[in-house]
């Protein structure tokens, strides 16, 4: 049986960057990251773990879905929802894909708001 422990650690360790800028809010009763003052369904990332699985919700993905389009086969056979990917596990690979995805996707997310990083 997977570790949904160390699963859904590993998923909040690669959220962990965002804090900065984001606040801690929940959608669902399922802990979110979402930008200070928005509501509703304008969040970044959720959590929720079941029984055999850790889900990220990441309805941002479904505005840019280009930032998924980029990753590779095995991270998008995790999609198991319009803005779901779901992980019974999470290797080094895999957690590395997920990186580079959430890196794509919050500069996306974060343009929408705040406008580009500065240089």
């Amino acid at each position: 049986m997977a570790d949904l422990d160390a699963v859904e650690a590993r998923i909040w360790s690669l959220l962990d960057r965002f804090r900065d800028e984001l606040e801690d809010a929940t959608i669902y009763a399922m802990p979110s990251l979402r930008w200070p003052g928005s509501g509703g369904h304008d969040y970044f990332a959720a959590v929720q773990r079941s029984a055999k699985k850790v889900s990220l919700y990441a309805v941002a993905m479904d505005t840019w879905p280009d930032a998924l389009a980029a990753s590779s086969e095995r991270l998008r056979a995790c999609r198991t929802g319009k803005a779901t990917l779901s992980f019974p596990t999470l290797d080094d690979e895999l957690s590395a894909e997920l990186d580079a995805f959430l890196t794509r996707l919050y500069a996306r997310y974060r343009a929408h708001h705040a406008g580009p990083h500065p240089e």
